[in-house]
């Protein structure tokens, strides 16, 4: 989760195709370049231990998103469902909330 956040922080659109599962992976994964993430807490998780092979992440990320001059902030809160295939994490959905 936290690798997937910096991924997002930084525009690494090849590790997020990476790190998504190919049934629910989009076509186009990249950042949006207007959109900066500013924060994370996780705050609550299930699973994902050495013996699981599902796991669930709770967080919330603060962002920024600049259009014009006026940037506006808010919070994404998700409920993210992660797989583990062929020994690796991947994201596989998640509930906005």
């Amino acid at each position: 989760m936290r690798s997937r956040y910096t991924a997002h922080a930084v525009g690494d659109a090849d590790h997020l195709f990476r790190t998504w599962h190919p049934r629910t992976r989009p076509t186009d994964v990249a950042p949006d370049p207007a959109l900066q993430w500013t924060g994370l807490t996780i705050l609550d998780r299930g699973a994902g231990g050495p013996e699981d092979d599902t796991g669930v992440v709770e967080f919330a990320a603060s962002w920024e998103l600049t259009v014009g001059s006026t940037p506006e902030h808010g919070v994404l809160r998700e409920r993210s469902r992660f797989a583990r295939r062929a020994g690796r994490w991947l994201y596989v959905d998640g509930d906005v909330g």
